[in-house]
């Protein structure tokens, strides 16, 4: 879940790309930064500060930030609190090396003793100090070159990581390696850049390498790049692929954070998610589908996995899978996934779902899947990523970087996809007449204006969100396509506002959670009108009995809930599949301002990354 950034290149030039290099992949983590710089003697210095980049910043311009050659790191603890001394890069016992590191490395403790007993010392509490030790024993020990070191230490380390080397003395050799975790290596003119993605590599070059698992980079001034296997030292092919950033999409653009800036890009972000996909007779064409005709017609079940809000798009993907493909369809954890012994073979397809595509649980799911035969269907967001890459076919959803750590846009982009794979594997299957599929596609060709006429409800939701500011709990209700749609709203408000809300089923409240209603307690239900909405009138009923105060989603024109919810929100009337679509976003816009209003960071909320690629 840690960024790291790496350069290789010009005079002096180092220090300014990785600090900015750091300050795109803060979304990574920010409990502390660091910097390791060697400079044209061959000096290695170092700074790191616990906290955000800016930190890192006021304490490296107290001293030497000279350097052509440097790596960086912002952090997510997973070993050892937040301080500046478990702060990366870590340098080992003889000042020779210094290393930063994504991962976790799992047989830290037995390689830890076994250094100690030959003399090490140990200042941090972090397995990555292990290993820049490691790397050391080895590099003096055996007196090899680093590459040696590093491939031989590797070859010893069971876990992930993706990490970055660099070597006092040497000012022109920068060594990376992955397995598991993200690397990404940008090819410019005269220099070289290695990140965790391909955000801090914008506006440098849009060349780029996406190192594979279990391979290794030895990157030289005025030499060709090296690219091994780590288990053989074999060579491996050098793809070079285009970066399709731009540096606009990295940036605010005149919003106050970046939350709001892609709540408010959502209608043009679904544009380009739907762009392609939907022929002019409303027929849904997904590539991933049409070449992979067989494993659909064919398949028995269809299992979708994935972990935070893709698993509620997971959810609401079930019922969308099961409403037009008449088909058995089962949600898991990924990270539950994995340890359930789950029973599958060829006939099954394996939907997994992550934004950043290097999610550590649902690659491991992933690789179960395939293990045991089935067919692996990816649905993500970055090009190049792990889970496209390890998939057998998918889908991106094609939503632009996403900043804010809190999903928004990259939520409805998957609900929009799963739309799409639902009715393309449905009229393959013959399960949904090509009536039906019209009726949702044109639906979703509006989708985009249907979300700015929803965007109209900020203020009123700005000035709602003032009301409840200070509330201790919340309770969102939803039944049907929305239950889901319910427990993504209350993820969204613990996450940015550290409010603690919980999602129902409405029809459930009554066996449990009506015990907590109280004057004190609001409740936001969801209540468009669909196929069930006589149902929840009377769950909104209930809480109003016992005092509750209520929210109600609701669809434009009915005013039928006026004279019992508190509040009413009116969002576009829009086939009841696509409404989680539409509801989310006055939830997202709620969670925005009383996170707001209490005055939270709500692009980087504490104790939370955007890409969780540890387990």
């Amino acid at each position: 879940m840690c960024g790291i950034v790496g350069y290789l290149g010009k005079p002096d030039r180092a220090y300014d790309v990785l600090i900015r290099g750091l300050k795109r992949l803060e979304y990574r983590g920010y409990d502390s930064a660091g910097v390791a710089l060697v400079t044209d003697d061959g000096t290695l210095n170092v700074h790191k500060a616990q906290g955000k980049v800016s930190n890192l910043e006021q304490k490296a311009s107290l001293g030497d930030t000279r350097g052509a050659l440097g790596i960086a790191h912002t952090r997510w603890a997973t070993h050892g609190e937040p301080n500046d001394i478990n702060a990366h890069p870590h340098v080992s016992q003889s000042g020779d090396l210094a290393l930063v590191h994504n991962g976790t490395i799992e047989n830290y403790s037995v390689l830890k003793q076994a250094l100690i007993e030959h003399g090490y010392e140990f200042k941090s509490e972090t397995d990555t100090e292990v290993l820049v030790q490691l790397i050391d024993y080895i590099h003096r020990n055996n007196h090899c070159s680093l590459e040696e070191a590093v491939r031989e230490a590797l070859l010893q380390v069971e876990g992930a990581y993706a990490i970055a080397v660099v070597e006092r003395g040497n000012p022109d050799r920068l060594v990376v390696a992955r397995k598991s975790s993200p690397l990404v290596i940008g090819v410019g003119d005269g220099e070289t850049f290695i990140a965790s993605d391909g955000t801090p590599i914008v506006g440098y070059t849009d060349k780029v390498i996406y190192l594979k698992d279990n391979e290794m980079a030895v990157i030289e001034r005025d030499k060709p790049l090296r690219i091994v296997a780590i288990d053989s030292n074999a060579p491996s092919e050098i793809d070079i692929q285009e970066l399709k950033l731009s540096v606009a999409q990295l940036e605010k653009g005149g919003y106050d954070t970046f939350m709001l800036k892609e709540i408010f890009e959502q209608p043009e972000t679904l544009r380009d998610c739907l762009r392609g996909r939907i022929a002019s007779d409303g027929r849904v064409v997904l590539m991933g589908v049409e070449m992979n005709k067989d494993k659909f017609l064919n398949a028995k079940r269809i299992t979708l996995v994935a972990c935070g809000t893709s698993w509620h798009a997971a959810l609401i993907g079930k019922r969308l899978l099961q409403d037009f493909c008449k088909i058995p369809v089962e949600v898991e954890y990924a990270s539950e996934f994995r340890y359930g012994n789950p029973v599958l073979d060829d006939k099954d397809i394996v939907i997994a779902i992550s934004q950043s595509g290097e999610t550590a649980d649902t690659l491991a799911a992933i690789q179960l899947a395939r293990q045991k035969g089935a067919f692996v269907y990816g649905v993500s967001n970055v090009v190049g990523a792990s889970i496209p890459r390890n998939t057998d076919s998918g889908t991106y959803i094609h939503v632009g970087p996403e900043i804010g750590v809190a999903s928004t846009k990259a939520f409805t982009g998957q609900l929009t996809v799963l739309t799409l794979l639902a009715l393309a594997i449905g009229q393959l299957r013959g399960a949904i007449t090509k009536e039906q599929v019209k009726q949702v596609t044109d639906a979703l060709k509006e989708i985009p204006e249907t979300i700015e006429e929803t965007l109209k409800v900020n203020d009123k939701v700005e000035d709602l969100s003032k009301i409840f500011t200070y509330a201790h709990n919340f309770l969102y209700l939803g039944r049907g396509y929305n239950y889901p749609t319910a427990l993504e709203g209350a993820l969204k408000l613990k996450e940015i506002s550290y409010i603690h809300a919980e999602g129902y089923p409405a029809a459930e409240m009554k066996h449990g959670p009506i015990a907590l209603i109280d004057a004190e307690m609001p409740s936001v239900i969801i209540a468009p009108s669909d196929s069930l909405y006589d149902k929840i009138i009377s769950n909104v009923q209930q809480v109003k009995s016992r005092g509750g105060a209520v929210v109600a989603i609701v669809s434009k024109g009915n005013h039928s809930m006026e004279d019992i919810a508190d509040h009413c929100i009116e969002i576009p009337a829009v086939p009841e599949c696509l409404t989680p679509i539409i509801a989310s976003i006055p939830l997202q816009l709620m969670a925005y301002y009383i996170a707001v209003n209490k005055g939270k960071n709500v692009d980087q909320p504490r104790n939370l990354a955007k890409s969780v690629t540890v387990e």
